[in-house]
C-alpha cells in the first residue's frame, strides 16, 4: 500500500502507450544541442527533454559537489515526476554539470545540529527521490563523470544502467561505514541487487570507495569508456534499451524490483522514527561534527 504522494513503479500502470512510439533519432554528433528540446531547469537540476527521441537529459548543478540536500533532493523527485508524466518522455540521462564529481551523497548539514522534525522531513525527502528513481517506469541510465559516493552512490545504483568515465582517480561506493553511520536496508538492497551478497557485505562493512577500474570489475557499473566518450555512449545505450516495446520491461523491471520497493513502503515510517533515533545520537552527531571539521581544513 502506497503512503499519499508515493507512487512507486510497484503501484503505477505501465505507460502502454509509450511503446507505440517510434524509435529514437539518430545519435547527434558529440557537441550538439539536442532539438527539439524542452527546459524546465531548477536551481540544482538543469533538465532538457527532446521530444524527437524522448530521452531526457538531466544535469547536477548544484556546486561546490552536487550534496544531497532537502531543496535537491526535492527538486530531483519533482523532476522525476515531471518526466514520468510526460508522455513524449521514455527515457532519462543522469550525470553532473559539475567537473570531477558526480554527486558527493546526503548534505551531512541536513543531519547535523538540527531538529527531529528535520530530520524526519530530510529522511522522507531521501526515500521519495529512491521510490520514484528505483521505481520509475523510464528507462534510467546514470553517467558517473565524476567521484560518487554514498548517497550519490544510491542514485546511480538505482538506475537501470550506470557508464563511469574511466578515470582511476575517480571512486564510488557506499562509504557511510567511515563516518559511524549504517547504510539502511533499502541502501544496503539495491546495492546487493547489483553486485551481490558477498561483494556488498565486505564494501558496506569497510565503507570503500572503489577507484572506477576496480568499480567496474566488481559490477558496480557495467562500462567504463573515455570521459569524452561518455554522452555519446549514454545515448547510444539508451537507444539500445528504447528500441525495445516499453510495456514488456517495464513490467519485467517491476517484476525485479517490486520485493525491494515493497519493502520500504510497508516500513518506511519506522525507517524513518531509526534514521531520527540513530542520527540524533550524540556518539553520532560528534562523529559529524568532526568530518565537518575535517572538511573545512581540507578547502582552507
Amino acid at each position: 500500500l502506497c503512503p499519499p504522494g508515493v507512487l512507486p513503479l510497484c503501484c503505477r500502470p505501465p505507460a502502454w502507450d509509450r511503446a507505440t512510439r517510434p524509435p529514437p533519432s539518430p545519435l547527434l554528433p558529440p557537441g550538439l544541442p539536442l532539438a527539439p528540446c524542452r527546459s524546465f531547469s531548477n536551481n540544482k537540476i538543469q533538465v532538457e527533454l527532446d521530444e524527437s527521441s524522448g530521452v531526457a537529459m538531466m544535469k547536477f548543478k548544484s556546486p561546490p559537489v552536487n550534496s544531497l540536500s532537502l531543496e535537491f533532493l526535492t527538486e530531483f523527485s519533482i523532476s522525476l515526476e515531471k518526466l514520468e508524466n510526460d508522455r513524449a518522455c521514455r527515457g532519462v540521462i543522469i550525470t553532473s554539470a559539475l567537473p570531477k564529481i558526480f554527486s558527493s551523497g546526503l548534505d551531512i548539514t541536513e543531519m547535523c545540529g538540527k531538529s527531529m522534525e528535520h530530520y524526519a522531513e530530510f529522511w522522507r525527502a531521501v526515500q521519495e527521490l529512491w521510490l520514484r528513481l528505483y521505481g520509475s517506469n523510464m528507462v534510467t541510465v546514470a553517467a558517473v563523470n565524476g567521484s560518487s559516493p554514498a548517497g550519490g552512490c544510491l542514485v546511480a545504483l538505482s538506475c537501470d544502467y550506470r557508464i563511469m568515465a574511466e578515470n582511476p582517480k575517480f571512486s564510488i561506493g557506499l562509504n557511510e561505514a567511515q563516518l559511524g553511520i549504517v547504510a539502511p536496508f533499502w541502501f544496503k538492497d539495491t546495492f546487493v541487487n547489483v553486485v551481490g551478497h558477498r561483494t556488498a557485505e565486505r564494501s558496506l562493512q569497510l565503507g570503500s570507495l572503489h577507484p572506477a577500474p576496480e568499480a567496474h570489475r566488481l559490477g558496480l557499473v557495467d562500462e567504463l569508456v573515455p570521459e569524452e566518450k561518455l554522452m555519446e555512449k549514454a545515448a547510444a545505450v539508451m537507444a539500445q534499451w528504447l528500441a525495445l516495446p516499453d510495456h514488456a520491461r517495464q513490467l519485467t523491471k517491476t517484476m525485479m524490483r517490486k520485493a525491494v520497493l515493497d519493502r520500504l513502503v510497508a516500513h518506511r515510517e519506522e525507517d524513518i522514527k531509526n534514521f531520527i533515533t540513530f542520527i540524533s545520537k550524540e556518539s553520532i552527531q560528534k562523529s559529524l561534527r568532526m568530518y565537518m571539521e575535517m572538511l573545512k581544513k581540507k578547502k582552507s
